[in-house]
C-alpha cells in the first residue's frame, strides 16, 4: 500500500486548467490500491477549477493539491482571492439552485458527492477542498 502523498500542479488561468485538473486528479487516484472514485472526484475537481478560474483575477496563479490518504483522497483549489466560495454548508431553508440557470449547482454538487468540504484562508488566497473515501 502507498504511503499518503500530494500531487501538486500550477494550472493556467484560462478554461484549459479544467481538463489538466481532471487529468492529474485521474492519474493520481490510478496510484493508489483503494482509491476514491474518479470520475466523482474528477466532476468535483473541475467545478472548483472553473469556479477558481471565473471567480479570480487573472493575474494570479490557480494550484491544484490531491492528497491522497489511507482513506480514500483530499482535493484542493488554491487561488489568490481570501474571498470565501459560495455557501459549501448544507442550506437550513433547504433552498437549491434553479435547475434551469446555468451558475450556481456546482457548490451543491461538492456538498452533496463529497464526504466533507470547506475552505479555508492561505497566505495567498483561499483554498477551496473536498474529501472522497475510497472505494470499498
Amino acid at each position: 500500500m502507498h504511503d499518503p502523498s500530494a500531487w501538486r500542479i500550477a494550472l493556467p488561468h484560462t478554461a484549459a486548467a479544467v481538463p489538466m485538473a481532471r487529468a492529474l486528479v485521474r492519474t493520481a487516484l490510478a496510484e493508489i490500491e483503494r482509491p476514491a472514485d474518479s470520475d466523482t472526484a474528477e466532476l468535483l475537481t473541475a467545478e472548483l477549477v472553473a469556479n477558481a478560474v471565473e471567480h479570480t483575477d487573472s493575474g494570479v496563479p490557480i494550484e491544484l493539491v490531491v492528497e491522497l490518504l489511507a482513506n480514500g483522497c483530499q482535493v484542493e483549489v488554491h487561488d489568490g482571492d481570501p474571498q470565501p466560495p459560495g455557501d459549501l454548508t448544507a442550506r437550513p431553508d433547504g433552498h437549491h439552485p434553479d435547475p434551469w440557470q446555468e451558475h450556481g449547482r456546482g457548490l451543491l454538487l461538492i456538498r452533496a458527492l463529497s464526504s466533507a468540504c470547506g475552505h479555508r484562508r492561505t497566505a495567498r488566497g483561499k483554498a477551496v477542498w473536498f474529501t472522497l473515501p475510497a472505494r470499498v
